[in-house]
Parts: C-alpha cells; sequence; structure tokens
C-alpha cells in the first residue's frame, strides 16, 4: 500500500521568508507549523520539505549549510513530538553566479522533480497527497507533479490544514 503524504514549502510556510535563510538563528516557525506537522503525523500523512534554495547558486551559502539547517529543524521538532520526513531542495538557478548550479532543471520549482523524487522515494501515491506553498509556482509544480495544491496565504497554518484537507479537520 502506497503513503500518502503532505509536501510542504519551506520559506513562507512552515517558517518566516527572511530572504536566503540558511543559519538557525534566523529561523523562525510560521505561527501553527509545529502543530500542523503533528495534525499530518497523527492523521497518518507523511511530511515532506520541497524547497528552491537558489541562494546556493548565488554563492550566498552552501548546500551543507542547507542540511544543516535541515537536520537542526528535526532535532527541535524531536523535542515538541513532531517530525519531517523527508527534505528535498533545489540548489539550482538559470542565473546563479557559480556555475556548478547555473542551469535549469528538473527540480526547481515550478519543475515537478523535487516532489516526483520524494513519491519514489517513499513509495507516495500522488493522488492522495496535497502541496502546501506560498507561490504560485508551488502550485504549478503540485499540479505537474498530480498531487493537490493549496495556496497558503498567512494565518496559522494548522487551522489552514484543517480547513482544507478534510482527514485533518
Amino acid at each position: 500500500m502506497s503513503n500518502r503524504a503532505i509536501f510542504f514549502d519551506r520559506d513562507g510556510t512552515l517558517n518566516l521568508d527572511t530572504g536566503f535563510l540558511h543559519d538557525k538563528s534566523e529561523f523562525v516557525w510560521i505561527d501553527g507549523a509545529i502543530d500542523a506537522l503533528k495534525l499530518c503525523r497523527k492523521c497518518g500523512f507523511l511530511t515532506i520539505v520541497v524547497t528552491n534554495q537558489s541562494g546556493i547558486a548565488r554563492g550566498f551559502y552552501t548546500e551543507a549549510d542547507t542540511e544543516n539547517l535541515h537536520l537542526w529543524m528535526n532535532e527541535e521538532l524531536d523535542k515538541l513530538d513532531a517530525k519531517i520526513d523527508g527534505f528535498y531542495y533545489c540548489p539550482h538557478h538559470p542565473e546563479g553566479k557559480l556555475a556548478k548550479y547555473r542551469k535549469v532543471c528538473a527540480c526547481r520549482k515550478p519543475a515537478p522533480g523535487m516532489i516526483e523524487r520524494a513519491a519514489k522515494d517513499f513509495d507516495i501515491d500522488r493522488a492522495l497527497s496535497y502541496l502546501i506553498g506560498d507561490r504560485q509556482s508551488d502550485m504549478d509544480a503540485a499540479k505537474a507533479a498530480g498531487v493537490r495544491g493549496l495556496l497558503y496565504q498567512g494565518g496559522n497554518l494548522a487551522d489552514f490544514l484543517r480547513q482544507h484537507i478534510d482527514e485533518l479537520a
């Protein structure tokens, strides 16, 4: 049997978007984000982060910085009986400063590559899954990947999920 998942954009959805976030000292959870993650787990959804990180291509920070921030997020969540099951990020940007990351790719949203990779890695049934994000590119990625997209525009994230996903009501 396949799993169902709720994919989350990171900046602007789970945490305040401070612009090229890569250090835990600047990290602030969105209101209700931790409760939303707990609610997903309680209702049997995997929680997967899919995030564009063009700051890597621009030379503002490294992949290791991004991975360390993600590890720290789960360490903090573990203290609160919550968890993110997987983190997927795209380090590419077509106008990146660093040649290694300067390209158009299949993983940068609105392309569906991160969602597709996670769906394969976790045996996710896309028809039973959602992507929560704060930008049109998130909604376009959801559509391209065959998951339902929900545009989050602020407020308590747990309340938003309860209003839009019947299993979480």
